[in-house]
């Protein structure tokens, strides 16, 4: 067994509640939950992501964070501790977070991209067709604003747990708050009246978003709801990524860790729910329901930009505010996703805070530098197993988050289920006599239910169970 090593902790539940849901609350959340709730039927993919979160994701959170705490080591040597024979895991569970920094930060260069040029008063030319496209495949402008994005983040973690990570996001995360909660409220006050002479308005858009849809509602179509709201977990909880192990791992033994766990899921969620608030009715009301099925960089970077365009001289002031609570959305989670393996190289290579930063730095630079030239010299298209058309960053993203995510899921139900048992989970959870209200509950999903549905979730993610499609 590897021995437990001496390391930084955050100073109390404040500061590991706020970085862990710094953490979850990043792009996953922004540009992804508000569509999948407008393409699933608005209330009802709401009501199936509630429950989900209280009962899958809440189980594969708890799992992460009691690990990293009771091993106090990074995802790259904490499953070995736990059991030898699943060392495996850790790999993949470095593996993932190296994968996904390179192309987050791109994402990020993107996203000050946007913010830069709303604060400098450039929205409207930000908002015409073509600008997105024109940046992104130009040689130079992405690779430098993603290296300013991978700095200002590399920068916070030479920093370390509490000068760093702690502090920036006790810092962070209150603005980030008060931006959603101030967009949301604006978003439903507007309203729009089209070339066809119909007024939107944002609480159309806002019924639309939090009713439930049920017309035509088949199996088929429920199990699709299903699907994509286990797959926007992992995004929107940090979970199967290494991230949480990390985090857990500078948990103070005293502390409660149910209480932290139950507060980051609240975080998490409502943030979710409040960017769809926050989005849905703008895009609805200047755009009507066509605009609703744009995701991703699509609505991000094209989508929105039209929408603050059109709400005239305040738009600019409001798409600022916007990217600028995206941006500290995205360095929050990209701080959580290069932690994962700078702990992970500290407690494998036994290298100081400084160099294993530095390392994954360089890793993240030369990838980063790849996912950018992807759109322009290094283009290419391949057919992915679940049938889309997707360049680099897509196949990274696919490869990270498609197949390695529910597989190490997977195995962690088997160690932790089966091999461990959960009672090892439940006593991390409860060892310093506070009670596991959910207990009963963890141990049937994590023996039984988790990993049939993890199972499903990775047979339709690469394409093998279409049969609903």
């Amino acid at each position: 067994m590897e021995k437990k090593t001496q390391r930084h902790a955050f100073s109390g539940s404040l500061g590991f509640v706020l970085a862990a849901a710094g953490s979850a609350v990043g792009l996953g959340n922004i540009w992804r939950f508000p569509y999948l709730a407008a393409k699933d039927g608005g209330g009802l993919f709401l009501v199936v992501y509630i429950v989900l979160a209280l009962t899958f994701g809440f189980s594969l959170l708890t799992t992460d964070i009691a690990i990293g705490r009771n091993t106090k080591q990074g995802p790259l040597t904490a499953y070995r501790v736990v059991d030898k024979r699943f060392g495996f895991l850790g790999i993949l569970g470095c593996l993932i977070p190296a994968i996904i920094m390179p192309y987050y930060c791109a994402i990020g260069g993107w996203v000050i991209k946007y913010f830069v040029a709303f604060l400098t008063g450039d929205g409207m030319n930000a908002a015409q067709d073509g600008y997105f496209t024109g940046f992104i495949t130009s040689d130079v402008s992405p690779i430098v604003y993603m290296v300013i994005f991978l700095g200002v983040v590399s920068g916070v973690i030479i920093l370390g747990v509490n000068k760093g990570i702690e502090s920036f996001s006790k810092i962070i995360m209150p603005i980030l708050i008060i931006l959603v909660l101030g967009i949301a409220i604006f978003s439903l006050t507007i309203s729009y009246t089209g070339d066809d002479g119909v007024v939107r308005t944002g609480m159309q858009g806002l019924k639309i978003y939090l009713v439930p849809d049920l017309e035509g509602l088949t199996f088929g179509k429920f199990f699709s709801v299903l699907v994509d709201a286990m797959g926007q977990l992992f995004f929107s909880l940090s979970v199967a990524m290494g991230i949480m192990i990390a985090y857990g791992s500078y948990v103070k033994d005293d502390a409660n860790l149910v209480k932290s766990i139950n507060q980051i899921e609240i975080f998490d969620t409502g943030v979710a729910i409040l960017a769809g608030v926050m989005i849905i009715p703008a895009v609805f009301t200047f755009m009507g329901r066509e605009g609703m099925e744009a995701s991703g960089p699509s609505l991000m970077f094209v989508s929105l930009p039209k929408v603050f365009a059109q709400m005239g001289v305040v738009g600019n002031v409001i798409g600022c505010m916007f990217f600028a609570m995206v941006l500290f959305a995205a360095i929050t989670s990209a701080i959580s996703i290069e932690e994962a393996v700078v702990s992970s190289f500290m407690d494998k290579f036994h290298l100081k805070r400084v160099q294993a930063t530095i390392l994954e730095t360089v890793i993240a630079l030369v990838f980063g530098v790849i996912v950018c030239l992807g759109y322009n010299k290094l283009y290419f298209e391949v057919k992915l197993p679940n049938g889309t058309v997707a360049q680099v960053l897509d196949v990274m993203d696919y490869i990270s988050n498609n197949v390695l995510m529910p597989l190490i899921s997977i195995g962690t139900c088997i160690l932790i289920g089966w091999v461990k048992k959960p009672q090892f989970i439940i006593d991390e959870a409860e060892k310093n006599g506070e009670k596991f209200g959910r207990a009963k509950l963890y141990a049937v999903m994590m023996k039984y239910i988790a990993p049939v549905m993890l199972f499903i979730l990775f047979l339709k993610s690469i394409g093998i169970l279409n049969i609903f499609d």
